[in-house]
C-alpha cells in the first residue's frame, strides 16, 4: 500500500527530473513568470552565452513593478522606470518571448493576470523572480519566487534545482465574524507565528473556513505566505477552483477540461498523511486585523493596544520599530489620524477588494486631509470596474481610481507615500520605506482601508456596518 502523501508530495514528485544524491532535486517549471525588475541580468545571462530561451512558450511577461498609474499611454517619466520596461519589452521581443506591456489588454500585476487568464491550473509548478508568486498557489499548485540566476536557469533548462522543503499543515474552521475577510485571516496567523514562523516550509491551508472562502480571497491568503517566512502556501483545488479556471483564455478547453478536472481532483492531501507541522486556528477568534510594526508579523486586532514588549530578546528591534513608526507600547492603534490610504498590489487588487471596498463607500466622502488611491491588478480588472461603476463610486467619494501596475506597494514607480506620513495599505509588506522613504506602513484588509479613508483615522468596521 503506498504511503499516503500531502498535496505538496503529490505535486513535488511529478515534477522532479532527477535528484542528486544528497543534493537538492531538478524540478521540472511549468509557467514561468517575469516582469521587468529581476530578468535583464538573466536575458544578459543568455546572451552573454548565446542560448535561447528553452521553450518560450513556457515563459509569460508583463510590465508592472515600474510602471506610472495615471497617463500610461505617455511615455514613462521616470528614466530608470523607462528604461527598465524598455529592456524587458526588446529582450521578448528577441527571445520570442509573449510580452503584455503597457496598453496591451492583458497588462497587469504579475500575479493577478496568471489566474485571470487561467495561465494559474492545479498541478502545476511555477515561478517567478518575484517572491508574492505564493499567490498561485491557491489553485492547488507549488508556485514560488526565485533570483536573477534562478531566472535564468529557468529560462534556459525550464528546470530549477531545489530542495525540498519542509511541509506545514494550518486549519483554520469555522465561521468568520462580520467585518473579518482573508487578509484578516492571514494577518491574523502572522501575528501567531511571527514573520518567521514558516521558515523551512512549504504549508497547506485547509479546513472548513478556507473552503468557504472565494478564489480571490484564498490568492490573498497564499500571497502571504511568504511573509511568515514560507516558501509558499497552497490550498487544495475544488469545484470553485475549476468553475474559476473554465472558460478563461488559456484554460483547456471542452473534452481537455474534463480531463484536467478529473485529475485536478486527485490533488488533495491523503487521509493520513503526514506534515513536518501541524497548526490550528478557530475562525471566531479573528478579528479586523491592522499592523503597528515594520514586519507583517506585528500586528494587532484592530481593538488591541500595541504589546508593552513581546519578549526581552527582541527588545531593541521591538523598540526600533516603534521608534520609527511614531508609537508607544501599550497604546491603541484605533482612531489614530492617517493621510493616505492605498487599494491595491497583489494581495488586494481584484474586483472581490474593489466590490467590498466600493460597497462601503457608495453615497459617502472620504476625509478632506486623506488622499485614497484605488489601483486595480489588471486591465482585465479595470474594464470590469469601470463597466460595473465601480470607478464612478471611488471618485464620487474622493478616491482616485488608477490604471493597473504595482504602485504604492513598494514605491518603484511614481506613486510614493511621503516621510512620515502614515498610509493603511492592502498591500503585503510594511517593512521601512516599502511604500516611500520614511513612510509609514499599516497592513489592513481593504474594508478597514476604505472605512479609514472615509473617517479620517483607523477604524473598526464592525461598527459601522
Amino acid at each position: 500500500m503506498d504511503k499516503p502523501k500531502t498535496l505538496f508530495d503529490k505535486v513535488w514528485e511529478s515534477r522532479v527530473v532527477d535528484t542528486i544524491s544528497d543534493g537538492p532535486s531538478i524540478l521540472y517549471i511549468d509557467k514561468h513568470l517575469i516582469h521587468e525588475v529581476t530578468s535583464p541580468q538573466a536575458f544578459s545571462g543568455l546572451r552573454n552565452r548565446d542560448i535561447p530561451i528553452f521553450r518560450p512558450e513556457k515563459t509569460i511577461a508583463t510590465a508592472d513593478h515600474n510602471v506610472p498609474t495615471l497617463n500610461q499611454h505617455l511615455p514613462i517619466k521616470e528614466e530608470l522606470s523607462r528604461k527598465q520596461v524598455q529592456t524587458l519589452t526588446k529582450n521578448c521581443e528577441e527571445f520570442g518571448v509573449n510580452f503584455y506591456g503597457l496598453g496591451h489588454k492583458y497588462q497587469g500585476i504579475v500575479h493577478v493576470i496568471g489566474p485571470e487568464l487561467g495561465i494559474t491550473q492545479p498541478g502545476m509548478t511555477i515561478v517567478c523572480g518575484d517572491s508574492h508568486t505564493s499567490t498561485h498557489g491557491a489553485f492547488g499548485s507549488i508556485a514560488f519566487g526565485i533570483g536573477t540566476s534562478e531566472v535564468e536557469m529557468v529560462m534556459a533548462t525550464q528546470c530549477l534545482l531545489q530542495n525540498k522543503p519542509k511541509t506545514m499543515l494550518i486549519e483554520i474552521n469555522g465561521e468568520l465574524t462580520r467585518g473579518v475577510y482573508s487578509k484578516d485571516i492571514i494577518l491574523y496567523i502572522i501575528s501567531k507565528i511571527s514573520a518567521s514562523g514558516g521558515t523551512g516550509y512549504f504549508v497547506e491551508y485547509s479546513g472548513s473556513t478556507i473552503s468557504s472562502l472565494s478564489m480571490e480571497a484564498r490568492m490573498t491568503i497564499c500571497n502571504m505566505s511568504i511573509e511568515m517566512g514560507a516558501r509558499g502556501g497552497m490550498i487544495a483545488p475544488d469545484d470553485k477552483t475549476y468553475s474559476y479556471i473554465k472558460n478563461k483564455k488559456f484554460a483547456p478547453k471542452g473534452h481537455d477540461f474534463e480531463k484536467k478536472v478529473q485529475y485536478w481532483k486527485t490533488l488533495i492531501s491523503d487521509n493520513n498523511a503526514k506534515y513536518d507541522k501541524v497548526l490550528s486556528f478557530e475562525a471566531k477568534d479573528i478579528e479586523p486585523m491592522i499592523t503597528y510594526g515594520t514586519n507583517p508579523g506585528m500586528g494587532i486586532k484592530i481593538s488591541e493596544k500595541i504589546p508593552v514588549l513581546p519578549s526581552e530578546e527582541s527588545k531593541d528591534s521591538f523598540l526600533k520599530s516603534l521608534d520609527y513608526m511614531g508609537f508607544k507600547p501599550g497604546t491603541r492603534l484605533l482612531n489614530k489620524k492617517i493621510n493616505y490610504v492605498f487599494i491595491g498590489s497583489c494581495t488586494n487588487s481584484r474586483m472581490e477588494d474593489l466590490r467590498i471596498a466600493a460597497n462601503y463607500v457608495q453615497g459617502k466622502q472620504k476625509a478632506d486631509d486623506v488622499k485614497a488611491w484605488v489601483i486595480p491588478g489588471s486591465k482585465q480588472v479595470e474594464k470590469m470596474a469601470v463597466q460595473e461603476g465601480l470607478d464612478k463610486i471611488f471618485e464620487s467619494a474622493g478616491f482616485e481610481f488608477r490604471q493597473p501596475g504595482c504602485s504604492a506597494c513598494l514605491a518603484m514607480n511614481e506613486d510614493k507615500i511621503p516621510k512620515r506620513e502614515y498610509c493603511v495599505s492592502t498591500s503585503n509588506r510594511n517593512f521601512e520605506g516599502r511604500q516611500g522613504p520614511g513612510s509609514r506602513t499599516l497592513l489592513a484588509s481593504p474594508l478597514t482601508a476604505a472605512a479609514s479613508a472615509i473617517n479620517g483615522h483607523i477604524t473598526d468596521v464592525r461598527n459601522l456596518i
